[in-house]
């Protein structure tokens, strides 16, 4: 169950939905503009140098970086990625087309954006993240070698062969063999390539401002006019001969792996970019406010979209481009209208521009693919991968590609990256030493059936009734091992020894609990640290059982939330919503909302009571903290949850008018008027999923949700803001025996509640449950909880039980538990 704040959105909170208002106009952001022209201008060389090195018409990469744009731009789920020809699809798309024709080539661009379209119906997008970065760098990099090595041929003025080993046999004819203008053209563009981004001084930071590649390239387009140099150059084809697509021609098993080596190579890397944009864009000065994170599954959808239509159109294979996104983020862009609009320049551009393009030298169009291609064995990958010790997998990756094959090569690197999995799992130091009278035994790895043995051996060295320290360091321990632990424990005890274990405990089996791990929710007595007791209510936390607590969090999740905690400590709290909930121990909000550090700011107390303003009486508490979340941290919603079994509610319930006046008595008649709300022939009684409430309880806990959300509105504070628009309150109701949350059903236009909870599904936002489907708690009476007292501890200070509306007469529990009974028939 995932719930994340707020729990229910206004029609003026919907995201990326329309302003409110009878004048409804597409607007465009000027920083979309902006971004647009300069992702333009960085994609238009590459799409026609990645073409060139492809094999294919010319046209075809300005066909696939318009369709990219405006096609994945519109459909895709990452706003910011900007899709086209990519390099990492040069090598798979020149053989295609040289083994099957230009014409099937694009037929198997479409069937591959049909079978993205098909993984994104399954849902399948987030499984090609589990691909390890080492394989994925080093596919990229061999990509990049092969393309390096191609267009080098080019630059001296040759032609490229067939495969990245012929390239590097014919290197020496070729360099015998230099062409002087197009060596001359390529030296002047890779120059200015790298180069430029190093001007210097005020003048250089404003040249800085127009792409590398494209001064590069025009540069190059200038000198070769000036100086006349004979060098082949783009030859853009009229529009009415573009060749389309025909029927495939060729062995099944050939095409069907062309088809494979499309759709894993553009889908893997289009959704590595956008998770890569992601990053970049909460790395922003706004921190991406305003900009939707990535949906994978639609950004898949959209890359099969574009493909098919790039395939139909003539163009190339299509996939997501991280220069060109990160061109697109650092720009400023907040919006999808910048890919489209990038992708209507490039449009423009190839009807306008034709007899410009056509000026182009070749060889300066080879010399940025080049530079492209050696950028993409980055030095920041091998890095990473040396620190993660992957570089194995990484070099095999990278070889394979390059002197096999893309699919093999990734295949090799997955097969590799398996048995290093494996070597490390298997990878077990077992150390014995005796310090202090004590023997201790260290662990130091991941415990499997393959380590077995030489635990064994060493547990079974230490003399019987010694006393022994087992310090266990790693993360994983299969059955073999912990049988073996287990049973040498419980003999080692037996014959007089002491055994303690240190990073991971062994537990005795424990029948009665469905999970054997523990999770961060884990009541202290169900840990696996220590042994298991029988459910004692008379038992208490220690001091001790705190302390291990608070250990266990510094181990392991400490590491884990270190990070974000530094950043909301530099940045502040910044919560979106006040809950207030009950003081009840059962109610872990953390758990029940899926929320984090800086998610909630929370006000527990007993009963989940909002008294009305003036009714305080000396504690101001809630009041306080509802005008600083209101007015300081500017919360956008407040949600006040109760949960079944209320010890409040009950004492509500039993109170005695002549019992002791007693603080918590005094804070419980805040509550009087859900229990007088209940009693109202004027107020429908709540209900839960479609149902009654199981008993006069459950009742009473559903109305006071409703009640407490009625004095949230006469705060001053809350009642401005929602005025405004820019506040929205929430009643929810959590079953503690089922698991399972219910949400207040929203407010008519007089701010009514309907007084209906509705079940949350599992899969995310509240829909509302039949009675026939919906499983009812039982009517089994309810615990007390340990937030109030249970029924044979009423509470002080509530002057008399409130009187029937209609009767006069006061409300008692056998009152409501009949009109419960009469209201059900």
């Amino acid at each position: 169950m995932t719930i994340c704040p707020p729990l229910r959105r206004t029609p003026d909170q919907r995201p990326h939905s329309p302003p409110d208002g009878p004048a409804r106009r597409f607007r465009i952001a000027g920083a979309d503009v902006s971004a647009s022209i300069a992702v333009f201008l960085i994609a238009l060389p590459l799409s026609l140098g990645i073409a060139l090195a492809t094999g294919a018409p010319l046209q075809a990469g300005l066909v696939a970086a318009a369709v990219g744009g405006i096609v994945a731009g519109r459909f895709g789920g990452s706003p910011l990625q900007v899709s086209g020809p990519a390099a990492g699809l040069t090598v798979v798309t020149a053989e295609l087309i040289q083994r099957y024709g230009w014409r099937t080539t694009c037929a198997i661009t479409v069937l591959a954006g049909l079978a993205q379209l098909g993984l994104s119906a399954l849902r399948v997008a987030r499984s090609a993240l589990a691909v390890s970065p080492a394989i994925v760098h080093g596919m990229l990099a061999g990509i990049g070698v092969t393309i390096a090595l191609a267009q080098l041929h080019i630059v001296l003025g040759g032609t490229p062969q067939s495969s990245a080993v012929d390239n590097v046999l014919g290197l020496p004819a070729q360099l015998t063999d230099v062409h002087t203008a197009a060596l001359a053209i390529s030296a002047l563009t890779v120059g200015l390539l790298l180069l430029w981004p190093r001007l210097p001084g005020r003048t250089g930071g404003l040249l800085r401002k127009i792409p590398a590649a494209l001064a590069a390239v025009a540069a190059a387009t200038a000198a070769a006019a000036l100086s006349g140099l004979a060098v082949p150059r783009v030859d853009l084809p009229s529009w009415s001969s573009h060749a389309l697509p025909g029927l495939p021609e060729g062995p099944v098993l050939g095409i069907a792996a062309g088809v494979l080596t499309i759709t894993l190579v553009t889908s893997v890397q289009s959704l590595l970019s956008a998770v890569a944009v992601d990053k970049l864009v909460a790395a922003r000065a706004d921190h991406g406010h305003g900009v939707p994170r990535s949906r994978l599954d639609r950004e898949l959808a959209g890359q099969g979209a574009a493909n098919v239509v790039s395939g139909a159109l003539g163009g190339l294979p299509v996939a997501g481009v991280a220069v060109r996104s990160v061109a697109n983020v650092s720009a400023g862009a907040v919006s999808r209208n910048s890919t489209m609009l990038h992708g209507l320049w490039i449009v423009l551009a190839a009807l306008l521009l034709v007899p410009v393009l056509d000026l182009i030298p070749l060889p300066a169009l080879a010399a940025l693919v080049m530079v492209v291609g050696i950028q993409m064995v980055s030095i920041t990958h091998i890095r990473s991968v040396t620190r993660h010790r992957e570089v194995l997998v990484y070099a095999v990756t990278l070889s394979g590609v390059v002197l096999v094959g893309i699919l093999e090569g990734v295949a090799l690197g997955i097969a590799v990256a398996t048995a290093v999995a494996m070597h490390r799992l298997t990878k077990t130091r077992i150390t014995r030493e005796e310090r202090d009278g004590a023997h201790q035994v260290r662990v130091r790895g991941q415990l499997t059936f393959l380590a077995v043995p030489r635990l064994s051996r060493a547990l079974h060295q230490l003399p019987q009734g010694a006393r022994v320290v087992v310090e266990l360091d790693g993360s994983f321990m299969d059955h073999a091992a912990y049988e073996t632990l287990h049973d040498w424990q419980a003999s080692h005890v037996r014959h007089g020894g002491a055994v303690e274990m240190t990073g991971a405990r062994i537990a005795e089996p424990d029948t009665t609990s469905s999970h054997a791990c523990c999770r961060p929710w884990t009541p202290w007595r169900n840990h696996c640290g220590g042994h298991h007791h029988p459910v004692d209510e008379t038992r208490r936390a220690t001091g001790h059982q705190l302390a291990s607590g608070i250990g266990k969090f510094q181990r392991n999740t400490a590491p884990l939330v270190r990070d974000e905690l530094a950043r909301l400590a530099r940045e502040g709290q910044r919560p979106s919503q006040l809950f207030l909930t009950c003081a009840d121990s059962r109610l872990v909000t953390s758990m029940i909302t899926s929320s984090g550090p800086g998610d909630l700011f929370t006000v527990r107390n007993v009963g989940n009571l909002v008294p009305l303003p003036g009714e305080e009486s000396g504690d101001d508490s809630v009041a306080a903290a509802i005008e600083y979340a209101v007015e300081v941290l500017r919360v956008q919603s407040i949600t006040i949850c109760g949960h079944s079994g209320c010890g409040a509610m009950q004492a509500l319930m039993s109170s005695a008018p002549d019992a002791p006046r007693t603080p918590l008595r005094r804070w419980l008649r805040h509550g009087l008027p859900s229990l007088e709300r209940m009693a109202s022939r004027s107020h429908a009684w709540a209900r839960i999923s479609g149902r009654l409430p199981a008993d006069a309880v459950e009742q009473l806990c559903l109305t006071n949700v409703v009640q407490q959300l009625e004095h949230l509105r006469a705060y001053e504070s809350v009642a401005r803001r929602l005025a405004e628009g820019t506040l929205t309150l929430h009643g929810m109701y959590f079953h503690v025996g089922e698991a399972q949350a219910y949400l207040l059903a929203e407010p008519d236009e007089q701010h009514r509640y309907e007084d209906v909870f509705d079940r949350v599904a599992p899969s995310g936002p509240s829909t509302p449950a039949s009675p026939a489907n919906s499983s009812g708690p039982s009517s089994t009476p309810t615990t007390p909880s340990p937030s109030g007292p249970s029924s044979q501890t009423p509470p002080g200070d509530l002057t008399d039980n409130p009187a029937d509306d209609r009767t006069g007469e006061p409300i008692t529990p056998s009152m409501i538990d009949d009109r419960t009974e009469a209201r059900a028939s």
